[in-house]
């Protein structure tokens, strides 16, 4: 799809490395006319690396309701815009589905390049199955967490989660405790950063592995499938 035809471009940025962006991505970066970013500042971080000099709007989960439609119509007025999040590919439990959905209800054009996520290396690194996995992005926090756990402790594929840092330990106690302590779990935090770690091994160890030291960075849990 070409920049001529396209209204709205998703643009998948590093989820660490400035390095791992693409050529496309920065190509359609430097055409679009309107750069919409989760956070200015850490979007204009990437932009200045790369000398893209682009006007940036901030659209993150606190403004797409109210910015929705006029973003909608600036589009249809043949403005062209690339979605991009602080990391990663933009929707992936980031802001843009609401965007996307109405964007493709318009009927403007909507293409999303391949690049960035951090669930794929971690299901990859982890040793675990690949050929099936179901990604549920970040667990509920209070209302539906157990409900949730229960059903995903009898799911038999591999199963892929984020994770806070703050909240590590306590998913990994409740994974003990509803999947049972010698379910095989890894974690993967830092990706693709100086300090990047997988450590993997029974939920027991890796409780063990992180209660003994200072959590940091952004988190991917993966958890083996059950097993008959």
């Amino acid at each position: 799809m070409s920049i001529e035809t396209t209204s709205l471009y998703l643009v998948p940025t590093p989820i660490g490395n400035l390095g791992d962006i693409t050529l496309r991505a920065l190509n359609v970066l430097k055409k679009v006319d309107t750069i919409l970013a989760e956070d200015t500042r850490t979007s204009g971080f990437l932009l200045k690396h790369y000398e893209i000099v682009k006007p940036l709007q901030s659209f993150h989960i606190f403004n797409e309701h109210k910015t929705l439609a006029g973003l909608i119509e600036r589009m249809k007025g043949g403005e062209v815009m690339a979605l991009i999040s602080d990391a990663g590919t933009p929707g992936i439990s980031d802001p843009g589905f609401l965007l996307i959905r109405e964007a493709l209800k318009a009927g403007l054009n909507v293409d999303c390049l391949p690049g960035a996520t951090a669930l794929i290396p971690a299901l990859v690194k982890s040793g675990f199955p690949t050929d099936r996995f179901v990604f549920e992005g970040f667990l509920p926090h209070k209302k539906g967490r157990q409900t949730m756990l229960k059903r995903l402790a009898e799911e038999d594929r591999t199963i892929v989660l984020f994770e806070s840092p703050h909240r590590l330990i306590k998913t990994l106690e409740q994974v003990m405790e509803f999947f049972g302590p010698d379910r095989h779990v890894s974690v993967s935090r830092e990706l693709t950063k100086l300090h990047e770690e997988t450590f993997t091994g029974t939920v027991q160890e890796v409780h063990h592995h992180f209660t003994i030291k200072e959590v940091k960075g952004e988190i991917v849990l993966v958890i083996d499938g059950k097993k008959e």
